[in-house]
């Protein structure tokens, strides 16, 4: 893993920031060219206010928000984006007139799994999707085909960092975009111009590091 060529882009926000580590990686369906670090944005409260702060931003007077599902161990931030969408008086329909925060259980073949007791906080409500990051869209395709599956409306997409500008038809909001990171690239492994030319594998990535 090199660290040499760590690259960290700064914001206008305080404690919002982009932590960025040139290379050849592989996750499991893409290989990719930057690693995204967000490890202190999911562990550190400054830094997740910061990004929840951001997150909300984007959401003000137009759209409903009854449920946060945290993908990719974002509960921190998504727990910190509630109370910032609560206190925005944001609009929300459930009886309680507050906002779920959950996380799903993955089975083995990456579908995502509701228990009995945590259904009713995606059935008949209006659910918003976090997660670290949007590149290939799986990880969330998967979340919005559960949510739907369980009586769910998806409201919005969320994530730190994105590739994406929409996903089935849903604007994705995100802190960072793929134009903030120069030459930036996602591959199919048959096609990634890092292998075709004998460079090694740096690392094999996921959202936990």
């Amino acid at each position: 893993m090199p660290t040499n060529n760590i690259i960290k882009l700064e914001t206008k926000r305080k404690n919002l920031c982009l932590r960025a580590v040139q290379g050849h990686f592989a996750t499991p369906n893409r290989h990719i060219n930057y690693f995204i670090d967000v490890a202190a944005q999911k562990s550190r409260l400054s830094e997740a206010k910061a990004v929840a702060e951001e997150l909300c931003s984007y959401y003000y007077n137009n759209t409903v928000v009854d449920t946060i599902l945290c993908l990719d161990g974002t509960e921190v931030i998504g727990t910190l984006l509630a109370e910032e969408l609560t206190e925005a008086s944001f609009m929300n329909m459930n009886a309680h007139q507050s906002i779920y925060v959950v996380t799903p259980e993955t089975t083995g073949g990456s579908q995502l799994l509701f228990r009995d007791n945590t259904v009713p906080m995606i059935e008949g409500k209006n659910v918003m999707i976090l997660a670290v990051s949007v590149s290939s869209g799986k990880t969330v395709v998967n979340a919005v085909e559960a949510i739907k599956y369980y009586g769910g409306n998806v409201s919005a997409v969320s994530a730190i960092f994105s590739g994406a500008d929409n996903l089935d038809g849903i604007p994705v909001r995100s802190c960072f975009h793929t134009g903030d990171l120069e030459g930036y690239g996602i591959f199919r492994p048959g096609e990634c111009p890092m292998c075709k030319a004998g460079k090694p594998l740096d690392a094999l990535v996921n959202c936990y590091g």
